[in-house]
């Protein structure tokens, strides 16, 4: 629900993004190729306290697992075991990655399994999307959630039970070439494109380190020269990485949270001219100019400056309002802050002037 206290954050965020701050080059991009690899196996957890699963394939996979360890089963032969499950085991493989280091590891129960809670999962091979095995997990899930029934058929679930971790439950086996060491130069890639950002890190970068440095290839992508000896180039990439570049401005934009009631706006929402009525609230805007006329043979210049004026109020019968063109949302949000309107009544004009097309900003609602 909307309440007074969301309107006051409302004007606490909008003023909040009118100021611009200087961000480091590693906040704002990445360097191309040093990325997170996903990794994926199949495999069983045992132990469990008859949660396991009822499933032709967990069946055949306990079988071939036994085989393996030489004892083999007659064909046809069905275990009833309900202390195994078979489950999907992946895991995010970090860039520069080396054997032997742990990672963690998330375990999800593929069949029926009503709980993998106290279950340890057997070695399981983690293999990438070359179908090459990069890690071998095994280790004691640690399970969130939990899941209990009676005879009566009452049941209880808390969380998802079906899915568990294990920290530091993969080794590393094999490096991913990331391409780190490779030519003479390095891109980096802005986390949100944006042409302005670009052109200033560019120019920031160049500042530093010399003109001709730092060249950009499009709104996204920023081509550095870098040496070539991997020693060199890791100390090159901690200079640049800590440069402060100013972003530039981003896109005016309007974010309302139907739940929570919080809208966020930002510093270079415009409207353009619109009217629109809502209830009973009524809202007014009006532009004037002021003179300032020097005194006679004062020597000063006669000036002209704008002056706007808004106010809102509550009327027993609706009205229309009206906005001249390149009002702020600021001033608004404000003068609904004065009267103590219901933030409801904003979101209300919003979606509207949206419609009409005299909000010149993007309206997103989650």
């Amino acid at each position: 629900m909307f309440t007074r206290r969301n309107v006051i954050l409302m004007a606490v965020l909008l003023v909040w993004s009118a100021v611009s701050y200087a961000e480091r080059v590693k906040d704002l991009a990445n360097v191309a190729g040093v990325r997170s690899n996903q990794l994926i196996g199949y495999g069983l957890v045992v132990g469990l306290n008859g949660t396991g699963d009822k499933t032709d394939y967990a069946d055949q996979s306990l079988l071939s697992m036994l085989n393996k360890f030489g004892i083999n089963l007659p064909p046809g032969t069905k275990t009833n075991s309900k202390n195994v499950a078979a489950v999907a085991v992946h895991a995010d493989l970090p860039a520069f990655s080396k054997p032997g280091q742990r990672i963690d590891v998330t375990v999800s129960s593929l069949g029926n399994a009503k709980s993998l809670r106290g279950g340890t999962l057997l070695l399981t091979p983690l293999k990438g999307v070359d179908g090459n095995v990069y890690a071998l997990a095994q280790g004691n899930l640690i399970v969130g959630g939990l899941d209990a029934s009676g005879a009566d058929g009452s049941r209880i679930t808390v969380n998802v039970p079906s899915v568990g971790r294990v920290p530091g439950g993969a080794s590393v086996e094999k490096t991913v070439n990331s391409g780190f060491d490779l030519g003479n130069t390095i891109t980096l890639n802005l986390k949100n494109a944006d042409f302005t950002t670009a052109s200033n890190l560019v120019k920031a970068i160049n500042e530093k380190l010399g003109d001709g440095t730092a060249y950009a290839l499009d709104g996204e992508s920023v081509e550095v020269m870098a040496p070539r000896i991997p020693n060199q180039r890791v100390a090159f990439l901690s200079i640049v990485e800590n440069i402060e570049v100013q972003p530039g401005a981003e896109a005016a934009r309007v974010i309302i949270n139907s739940r929570t009631g919080t809208v966020v706006i930002g510093n270079n929402v415009r409207v353009s001219a619109a009217a629109v009525t809502h209830g009973n609230l009524v809202v007014k805007v009006s532009e004037f100019n002021n003179v300032s006329q020097p005194n006679p043979f004062a020597g000063g210049d006669t000036v002209v400056t704008p002056e706007s004026e808004i106010s809102v109020q509550n009327e027993g019968k609706g009205r229309m309002f009206k906005f001249p063109k390149g009002v702020t949302l600021d001033d608004i949000v404000q003068a609904v802050n004065k009267v103590g309107a219901a933030p409801g009544d904003l979101v209300a004009i919003l979606e509207a002037l949206k419609q009409s097309g005299a909000l010149q900003a993007d309206l997103m609602v989650i």
